[in-house]
């Protein structure tokens, strides 16, 4: 590992114990839970779970978006590596269609869960219906901007950096998406009652009206209209979306302080070997002996899915109300298992020829 790699490490980590620091002394919230309203109700939420749901909310509603919109419409497509780009997401998407359908099969049968809705999001039959899509994002989606660009720079230089920054354009194209339409329909599926047409109905509109879905396709929409952003609109966009790194490394310590790691370990250790090990390993199989992938182009390729749980994964985990203290503990434990996961795969790749 680089000296300027671990150096951002720390500074993830400082960021997150900010978050930790703050939400221990009180600053953003009370950790004891509030009065309940009505006598007989039991316990209230904390002043510290109320502020993580506005502070998450305003990431993904707000600021995230912004990035995505962005993102998309300044993409240049004529310039993008396909076949390389190919042979990444053709197996993660594969990786992430196996553990989906593994993860799902296993909530449906987890104790039954009330149906209705809490702040717009379903609770369904076999436990909450996001679950296992919530976990996919954990189990795929890498912090590639953070660590995952410092990384590339300092091992694979400018013609290295370039393809990982292919790669991150498409990366909230294609995983996000793809996961977030996953939960969306399982929710549209969990309602009691719905005919197919209705759950079609349902599934689609609110994965179209959805604040990762809408903005990529409005960012696309814009990008092939060919007219670029305006230097005021670019400013504005690029405002916003620069809150969304330390806003949710904010929040990850903020969370960690409410919910702990104890009794997370297990589920954040399968969560992060998957992400450390397996998907790699996945990447590196199919990219070198299926698509002929080889060099510095397959070092980037398995590089970027060698990274650790991205925050996107607590983000997510908090927009459906699921497996928020997994997302945390995951999120938390992979990154500090990436400093010696990240130099076994660096071996790996020279034992290769890199």
């Amino acid at each position: 590992m680089t000296l300027e790699l671990l150096f951002k490490l720390l500074a993830i980590f400082a960021t997150a114990g900010v978050g930790w620091a703050a939400a221990r002394l009180g600053w953003i919230g009370s950790l004891e839970p509030a009065a309940p309203s009505t006598p007989g109700d039991g316990e209230g939420t904390s002043g510290l779970a109320q502020a993580n749901r506005v502070l998450s909310d305003a990431a993904y509603n707000v600021f995230v978006p912004a990035l995505l919109f962005r993102t998309m419409a300044r993409m240049d497509f004529a310039t993008m590596p396909w076949s390389t780009l190919v042979a990444y997401f053709a197996p993660v998407l594969v990786y992430v269609g196996v553990f989906y359908g593994w993860q799902y099969r296993k909530h449906l049968r987890a104790p039954a869960l009330q149906p209705g809705r809490a702040q717009g999001v379903l609770a369904g039959r076999g436990g909450h219906a996001a679950a296992a899509a919530t976990l996919g994002v954990a189990a795929t989606y890498g912090n590639s901007v953070q660590l995952g660009i410092p990384m590339a720079a300092a091992l694979f230089g400018e013609s290295g950096l370039g393809l990982h920054l292919a790669l991150v354009s498409l990366h909230g194209l294609v995983v996000l998406t793809l996961l977030t339409v996953l939960a969306e329909v399982a929710i549209a599926r969990a309602g009691a009652g719905q005919s197919l047409a209705g759950t079609v109905k349902t599934a689609v509109r609110s994965a179209v009206l959805h604040p990762v879905m809408l903005p990529i396709l409005l960012g696309l929409a814009w990008n092939l209209t060919g007219l670029g952003l305006h230097p005021v609109a670019d400013a504005l966009l690029l405002t916003l979306a620069s809150a969304v790194v330390p806003l949710c490394l904010f929040v990850i310590g903020s969370n960690l302080a409410q919910y702990g790691l104890k009794g997370r370990i297990k589920g954040a250790l399968s969560l992060s070997v998957l992400k450390l090990l397996v998907l790699p390993a996945v990447v590196l199989l199919t990219a070198h002996f299926v698509f002929g992938v080889g060099g510095l182009s397959l070092a980037v390729l398995v590089m970027m899915a060698a990274a650790p749980v991205g925050s996107n994964a607590l983000i997510f985990a908090q927009r459906y109300r699921t497996q928020e203290a997994e997302a945390t503990a995951a999120i938390v434990l992979s990154t500090v298992a990436f400093v010696f996961t990240s130099s076994l795969w660096v071996a790996v790749l020279a034992m290769l020829g890199w």
